[in-house]
C-alpha cells in the first residue's frame, strides 16, 4: 500500500513539475518576444525623430505655404513620437516586467519541488531499508522498529512537503491565469490608446498638407525666377486671358477716342 501511495504521489509531483516547466518555457519566450517588440517600437520612434528633423530642415528652404505646411506636419509627427514614447514605457512596465518577474517565481516553485522530491526520496529510501531489514533480520524487532520509526518520520515529512507543494502550485496556477489576463489586457489597452491618438495626429497632419496653396507658392517661385520683369509678365498673362471684346475695348482706349461711353468702358476694363 505504501509503495503504491509513493508511486501515486510521484506521478502527481511529475505533473506539477511539468506545469512549472511549461510556464517557465512559454513565459520566457513571451517575455523575449514582447521585449523585442518594445525595442523595435523604440527604434521606430528614433527613426521618426530623424524624419522630423529632416522635414524641418527641408521646410526652411521652401516657399511660404509649403514651408508652413511641412513645419505643421513635422510638429504633428513629433507629437506622435511623444505618444510612441509613452507606449514604449507602458509596454515595458505593464507587459515585459510582469513576464520577467516569472523567472523568480518559477525559481521559487522549483525550490518547492526540489524540497518535495528530496522528502519523497528519503521516504522511498526508508521504505526500501525497512523492507531489507525485514528480509535480513525478520526476528530483530528492535532494528525493525527503528526502521519503521525512521520511515514514519520520512512519510510525515514527505506528506507535509507534498501538501505544501499542492497548495503553492494551486496558487501558482491561479495567479498565472490572472496574470495572463492582466498582461494581455494591458497590452491591448496600451496599443489601442496609442493607435487612437495616432489616428487623431495623422488626421491633423494630413489636413496640414492639404492646406498647402500650390498656386500661391508657384507664383512666389516664378517671381523668384523673374524678379525684374515679373509684373510685366503678369500683364501679358492677364492680357492673353481677356475676351475679344475686352481686347477691342483696350485697343480703342489706347487709340485715345474721346467718346464718353468708350471712356467709361476703358475705366471698367482697367
Amino acid at each position: 500500500m505504501l509503495r503504491r501511495s509513493l508511486e501515486n504521489r510521484d506521478a502527481q509531483t511529475r505533473q506539477l513539475q511539468d506545469a512549472v516547466t511549461n510556464v517557465e518555457k512559454h513565459f520566457g519566450e513571451l517575455c523575449q518576444i514582447f521585449a523585442a517588440y518594445v525595442r523595435k517600437t523604440a527604434r521606430l520612434r528614433d527613426k521618426a525623430d530623424l524624419l522630423v528633423n529632416e522635414i524641418n530642415v527641408y521646410a526652411s528652404t521652401e516657399t511660404p505655404h509649403l514651408k508652413q505646411g511641412l513645419k505643421n506636419f513635422a510638429d504633428e509627427f513629433a507629437k506622435l513620437q511623444d505618444y510612441r514614447q509613452a507606449e514604449v514605457e507602458r509596454l515595458e512596465a505593464k507587459v515585459v516586467e510582469p513576464l520577467k518577474a516569472y523567472g523568480t517565481i518559477v525559481k521559487m516553485k522549483r525550490d518547492d519541488l526540489k524540497a518535495t522530491l528530496t522528502a519523497r526520496n528519503r521516504e522511498a529510501k526508508q521504505l526500501t531499508q525497512l523492507e531489507r531489514t525485514r528480509q535480513r533480520n525478520p526476528s530483530d524487532r528492535h532494528v525493525i522498529s527503528q526502521a519503521e520509526t525512521e520511515l514514519q518520520r520520512a512519510t510525515m515529512d514527505a506528506t507535509r512537503t507534498t501538501r505544501h507543494l499542492e497548495e503553492t502550485i494551486d496558487n501558482f496556477e491561479k495567479q498565472k491565469i490572472k496574470d495572463i489576463k492582466t498582461i494581455f489586457s494591458e497590452f491591448i489597452t496600451i496599443e489601442m490608446l496609442f493607435h487612437g491618438k495616432a489616428l487623431e495626429v495623422y488626421t491633423a497632419a494630413y489636413q496640414n498638407i492639404q492646406k498647402i496653396d500650390e498656386e500661391e507658392d508657384l507664383e512666389v517661385f516664378r517671381h523668384s525666377l523673374y524678379p525684374q520683369d515679373y509684373p510685366s509678365r503678369l500683364d501679358i498673362v492677364r492680357a492673353n486671358s481677356k475676351s475679344p471684346l475686352q481686347r477691342s475695348l483696350s485697343a480703342k482706349c489706347v487709340s485715345g477716342t474721346g467718346q464718353t461711353n468708350w471712356a467709361l468702358a476703358c475705366q471698367l476694363l482697367i
